[in-house]
């Protein structure tokens, strides 16, 4: 096991006992592109099915799961910006032609930090340095963007363009209205969704951390701006989150320090409560993976390292052997940019509406149309002249009553005889706004790598995948002790008993029962039991402890309720219960 680094070792395991590898590895693989295994597509639906329950199902008073098309018209993506906006500078090589993320080569060359800094100021860096290509040498051109978004079309017209969605997040906000209207009008509310999304990364080169094809899991959560206190933050307000502050990355420090919830809103380093009400919960969900708090921290990103649509913006970052830090989520207040800007390019009103608690008088502006005399004096125009009239701001048409005495409409000059700006008073009952939304999002599979390295551990020259026991793709290991009759036959009964119970289960009769414990060690099943000639004669077997390579004698009466202990509860095994332990463990 020595003569490979931490991540050489997973890899290499991963492969062989079938998590994860390059996708169409025999036409020699495409970079950013990986398949799961049988036992990788297994730990990432239980990493999904954990997400699911910290951000779903406990708070389901809250959040609702949907489920919207991975191909998206390219009207939503230019009205979410990431047409114009979703973009990363490239360089390319004048003499072997590769093309490199301009950003990243020079981080790697200089250990300059550009991340949001401007394609002239890249390239401006680049040419001071003398920066080349790291493959042949040869001299880098200009610095120009590209776009990530994957370009496709919808149906046989080449103008009907569409793309890989880059995130789940717009198919959250064009269904705001449905979502709304169908949980019975309420705010806040929470939308999530997991899903497929697509990036066209320029040169992904760190395996499953940077993919061009994964699966997102976020939440929208949208509430009234006016009221954005958190219900739910005195639970988490003793929290303690390691923050990175944008305050500190501007004097040049790179330690985060650490807050409670409850400070970290008070001082304002989290500017609404409803973010940092999910970054708790984001800390305490890594931590479920297997990640020490201290190998976390969140860090602030400052206004040109920010997306386009956000407000502020928190990376998670999680502590990797490689890599150093690398982020597993990313929290971002979006305001209201993604509903008014769906608003104005669909023309649909996605604004809800909040009723008073009395109604309130007030003086409002109206326009008043004299649709009789426009219709006596402009005939069959006067029909378009009213539309264009209503369609009009009352601001705009009550500034050129008073600066030119009219209104220019569809070429005419429509004076005050036909339109008057007049203040009225009225009860309001209440009033239209648009939601804010704070978005916590995850990739799965770059959680199922960080849960993997945390996991992985060597003992007596043996790897042990020491996965959190309810994350195991694999539960259960059945063993008769060995290959006899009377044992296989009893083994295979207990075999059947715990899968239609709902475990995951492996049978294994092939070689020393230490071989066998060794191989449910290496892909992290945490119990192993085993049928000896004792249990032929007393009905009870071994249950042993993938961790610490104990066991204890159970009751097979007894066992599917000790497994669910052990396994769904994360009990020792001493905290099973009177259940005499194994004098020799092995």
């Amino acid at each position: 096991m020595t003569g490979q680094d931490k991540y050489e070792k997973i890899v290499e395991l991963a492969r062989r006992r079938g998590f994860f590898w390059p996708a169409y590895e025999i036409y020699g693989g495409v970079s950013g592109f990986y398949e799961l295994g049988p036992l990788g597509t297994l730990l990432k639906k239980n990493i999904e099915n954990k997400w699911r329950e910290w951000f779903i199902r406990r708070h389901q008073e809250y959040v609702v799961e949907i489920e919207t098309p991975v191909i998206t018209p390219s009207r939503v993506l230019e009205a979410s910006g990431h047409v114009e906006h979703f973009t990363d500078p490239i360089v390319e090589c004048l003499k072997c032609g590769r093309v490199f993320r301009a950003d990243h080569l020079v981080e790697e060359k200089l250990k300059l930090k550009v991340e949001g800094m401007s394609i002239e100021e890249i390239e401006k860096i680049i040419k001071e340095h003398d920066l080349r290509c790291p493959v042949c040498g040869g001299p880098l051109g200009n610095v120009r963007l590209f776009n990530l978004l994957f370009q496709t079309t919808i149906g046989p017209y080449k103008g009907n363009i569409g793309y890989l969605r880059p995130e789940a997040a717009q198919g959250m906000f064009v269904a705001f209205k449905r979502v709304y209207e169908a949980m019975r009008a309420r705010l806040p509310i929470g939308i999530a969704q997991i899903g497929r999304v697509a990036r066209n990364e320029i040169s992904p080169r760190q395996g499953m951390i940077r993919l061009r094809e994964f699966t997102i899991m976020e939440v929208e959560f949208f509430f009234d701006p006016e009221e954005p206190e958190c219900p739910l933050l005195d639970k988490v307000a003793d929290t303690k989150l390691r923050i990175l502050t944008a305050e500190a990355k501007k004097r040049g420090e790179d330690k985060p320090e650490e807050y409670t919830v409850e400070e970290a809103v008070r001082e304002k380093i989290i500017i609404n409560p409803w973010l940092a009400y999910w970054m708790a919960v984001a800390r305490d969900f890594v931590h479920e993976l297997g990640v020490p708090y201290d190998n976390m921290f969140f860090e602030d990103k400052l206004p040109h390292e920010r997306a386009h649509y956000s407000s502020q913006t928190f990376d998670q970052l999680v502590k990797v052997s490689r890599w150093g830090w690398v982020e597993v989520s990313g929290h971002s207040y979006r305001g209201d940019y993604d509903l008014s800007r769906h608003m104005k390019y669909s023309g649909q009103d996605l604004r809800v509406f909040k009723s008073y608690p009395q109604p309130i008088k007030t003086k409002v502006k109206k326009l008043l149309v004299n649709k009789g005399l426009l219709g006596k004096d402009f005939k069959a125009e006067s029909k378009r002249i009213i539309e264009k009239l209503n369609s009009m701001s009352i601001s705009e048409v009550e500034k050129q009553l008073k600066e030119k005495g009219y209104v220019m409409v569809n070429g005419y000059r429509i004076d005050e005889k036909y339109v008057k700006v007049v203040e009225v008073e009225e009860k309001i009952s209440g009033k239209h706004f648009i939601p804010h939304v704070v978005e916590p999002s995850f990739g799965a599979e770059r959680l199922l790598y960080i849960t993997l390295e945390y996991a992985y551990r060597e003992k007596d020259d043996r790897v042990i995948l020491s996965l959190p026991r309810d994350l195991a793709p694999i539960q259960v290991a059945v063993f008769p002790l060995l290959a006899k009759k009377e044992l296989v036959v009893k083994a295979k009964e207990i075999y059947n008993m715990l899968v239609n119970h709902g475990f995951y289960v492996v049978y294994d009769e092939s070689g020393s029962i230490g071989r066998r414990y060794a191989r449910a060690d290496e892909i992290g099943v945490p119990a192993a039991i085993t049928v000896d000639y004792q249990t032929l004669e007393d009905d009870t077997v071994t249950l042993r402890d993938r961790d610490t390579w104990k066991q204890i004698r159970v009751p097979v009466q007894a066992l599917v309720e000790t497994l669910q202990k052990f396994i769904y509860r994360n009990l020792d095994l001493e905290q099973l219960g009177n259940i005499k332990p194994v004098t020799k463990p092995s």
